[in-house]
Formats: C-alpha cells, sequence, structure tokens
C-alpha cells in the first residue's frame, strides 16, 4: 500500500494558477501509474490527468492544453501545473496510485487515494 498526501490547493482568481503537489510514501516501488482526479460538489468524480511507467500521460478533454501532469521518481512526488484555471475547476483534486503500468483516467484501477486538496476558482 502507498500513502499519498497532496497539497497546493488555494483559492485563486479565474486565469490564475495553482500547482498541486503529492507525496508518496510507502510501498512506492510497486506503483507505476499515478493520477489526478476532481470531484465537485453534486458531481461525479472525473479523472483528470494520468501519468504512467513509461511517462506516457492522459488528459481529460478539458483540461488539455491548460494542466500539465509530471513526476519526480527520485523523491516519490507527482505534480499538477495548473493554468488558465476556469470556474469549471474548482473541486476537490485527488492524487492516486495504481500497481498497473499503463493507465489511463479509469478510477477503478487506482487502488490508493489520499485526502484531497481543495482547489477553488473566483470569477
Amino acid at each position: 500500500q502507498v500513502q499519498l498526501m497532496e497539497s497546493g490547493g488555494n483559492s485563486v482568481q479565474s486565469g490564475g494558477s495553482l500547482r498541486l503537489t503529492c507525496a508518496a510514501s510507502g510501498a512506492t516501488d510497486n506503483h507505476y501509474c499515478m493520477a489526478w482526479f476532481r470531484q465537485a460538489p453534486g458531481k461525479e468524480r472525473e479523472g483528470v490527468a494520468a501519468i504512467d511507467y513509461d511517462t506516457e500521460t492522459s488528459y481529460a478533454d478539458s483540461v488539455e492544453g491548460r494542466f500539465t501532469i509530471s513526476q519526480d521518481n527520485v523523491n516519490h512526488t507527482m505534480y499538477l501545473q495548473m493554468n488558465s484555471l476556469s470556474p469549471e475547476d474548482p473541486a476537490m483534486y485527488y492524487c492516486a496510485a495504481s500497481t498497473y503500468v499503463n493507465c489511463g483516467l479509469s478510477a477503478n484501477i487506482f487502488s490508493d487515494w489520499g485526502q484531497g486538496t481543495q482547489v477553488i476558482v473566483s470569477s
């Protein structure tokens, strides 16, 4: 099992930027895929971005070109750089890890989840 801790959530104005961080600890050696999901009140959880063992990345259409996922394997940390934030982006953002080598944005392959970090965007 891997423990995940998100940070970096904040309140920003529309058009602003934030960088979320996910620090992993525990059984990181057998968790190859990492991803960010988000859930807004009254909405279903949505996959935002994922990065797999080969550093291939996947993005939701709604964030493509605005968000960038990256990872630092030495420090077991994953990031989500969010630019041009819009009123559609506020949500609780969760970090997730999977033992799969290749992954996309399907939540059911991710076995470990963080507690989330809140992103608020004001117009």
